[in-house]
């Protein structure tokens, strides 16, 4: 096959771009989620808070609060989404508190799971159903 410069160039370009995107088409599922999180140790239950609405009117923008006293890291997972890892926090220590409030997108009706690394490496776990309706009317 022989390849002229510009052709060549845009082959270079299509394949750097495609090397840039972190994971493309590869969403991991909860268990990889958490396995990769805990390191190892078993999530537990306690310590951990997470606030969510029970209904939300618009999937776009779900308010969702978490605390974690003594945490060194917060994850946020949406299994209902194509990609389920909304979002990590990390703490260092110079933080005050163990807590972070965010607004999330949610495909669907589905389970919020926030798990919280602790400081001695033990991980705890919350979870809280979120309804999305479509328009506010029902869904």
């Amino acid at each position: 096959m022989d390849f002229k410069r510009r052709e060549a160039l845009w082959l270079g370009l299509g394949t750097l771009a495609a090397a840039a995107l972190p994971g493309a088409g590869i969403a991991a599922t909860v268990e990889e989620l958490t396995a990769s999180f805990a390191a190892g140790a078993t999530p537990g239950s306690g310590g951990i808070t997470l606030t969510a609405p029970e209904i939300a009117e618009n999937g776009n923008t779900v308010p969702i609060g978490v605390e974690a006293p003594g945490a060194v890291a917060i994850m946020l997972i949406a299994p209902g989404n194509p990609e389920p890892s909304v979002a990590t926090f990390t703490f260092g220590p110079a933080a005050g508190r163990q807590r972070a409030a965010t607004r999330i997108r949610l495909a669907k009706t589905q389970d919020v799971i926030a798990l919280a690394k602790m400081a001695d490496g033990s991980v705890v776990q919350a979870q809280s159903t979120v309804k999305v309706t479509i328009g506010g009317c029902g869904g």
